[in-house]
């Protein structure tokens, strides 16, 4: 990706779990509005969703950033939507005080392993 001064290719693998690991992706509707809510949210700090998945009780989230904002930025942003909004919508979560737990897993991922980085970086003088 491109930004005026950058250009950057950032992955973020993320995972996290509604509270007390509830089934609430089991509501198709429920599981069909977060992903839309997702989508926005990604779409307007520039970020895109590579892939998307949920199973009854988690979300798997690949999301190609910019070095402007953190995961926890992200995470931040993306979990807020998510449960403010469906909380609102739909009667059965609407007694949770919050959708999501605070913890999340993160991790990197790119086209290039970090073996072939060492090595690039490591030949530099050699050219």
């Amino acid at each position: 990706m491109k930004a005026k001064t950058t250009v950057h290719l950032i992955n973020y693998h993320f995972v996290f779990c509604p509270r007390y690991r509830r089934k609430i992706f089991n509501n198709e509707s429920l599981d069909l509005r977060f992903k839309e809510l997702v989508k926005e949210t990604c779409s307007e700090y520039g970020l895109e969703v590579v892939s998307m998945e949920t199973d009854k009780d988690h979300v798997h989230l690949f999301i190609n950033a910019s070095p402007f904002l953190s995961p926890s930025d992200i995470m931040a942003k993306v979990k807020g939507k998510t449960s403010k909004i469906p909380r609102e919508e739909f009667p059965d979560i609407k007694h949770l005080p919050s959708l999501w737990t605070r913890s999340y897993s993160v991790s990197t991922a790119g086209n290039v392993s970090s073996e072939t980085i060492k090595r690039y970086v490591e030949n530099q003088r050699k050219r």
